[in-house]
């Protein structure tokens, strides 16, 4: 039984935790709805016609309406969060490099993996910053999405502390 001053366990993985080149495989997959993608846009105000409009988009080299790549980019993070960072992350630093190689769909059902590129330590050694390329695949095994995503990780606590 826990104690109340007790740390709580967390399912995200802590700094000491993460190793370079490691891939995290994401069990987690989801399908995207056409009403997924309406509320992001809906929330977001985002109203460009590729998403909402479909006698629109039916007439681009898409041939359809896409899903926002934005939405793509935020579901693939929410889906790594179990195995990554649940509880032990301090703060998400910065996105970067993002590219949509190819388009999503409605319906497409995307899977998500996180390999490791780089870790290091803060200047106070107390906690240490990750990086971790993310990769967001559909249905039919290609590549939709990747970014860089760097956080702050916490440290483990120790016995001294």
């Amino acid at each position: 039984m826990a104690r109340r001053n007790d740390p709580p366990i967390m399912p995200g993985l802590y700094y000491e935790e993460f190793e370079v080149g490691e891939t995290i495989e994401h069990d987690r997959r989801r399908t995207i709805s056409e009403s997924d993608n309406q509320r992001f846009c809906d929330m977001t105000m985002n109203q460009q016609p590729l998403h909402l409009d479909a006698e629109f988009a039916a007439e681009t080299d898409f041939e359809g309406r896409l899903v926002n790549g934005l939405y793509t980019m935020a579901l693939a993070v929410g889906i790594t969060i179990p195995e990554t960072t649940d509880g032990t992350i301090v703060a998400n630093l910065s996105y970067d490099e993002v590219s949509h190689p190819k388009p999503v769909y409605h319906g497409d059902t995307i899977a998500v993996q996180s390999t490791v590129t780089d870790k290091r330590e803060t200047s106070d050694g107390d906690r240490g910053v990750v990086t971790m390329l993310v990769e967001v695949f559909n249905q039919d095994d290609e590549l939709v999405c990747e970014f860089e995503r760097t956080v702050l990780s916490r440290k483990r606590a120790t016995v001294d502390d």
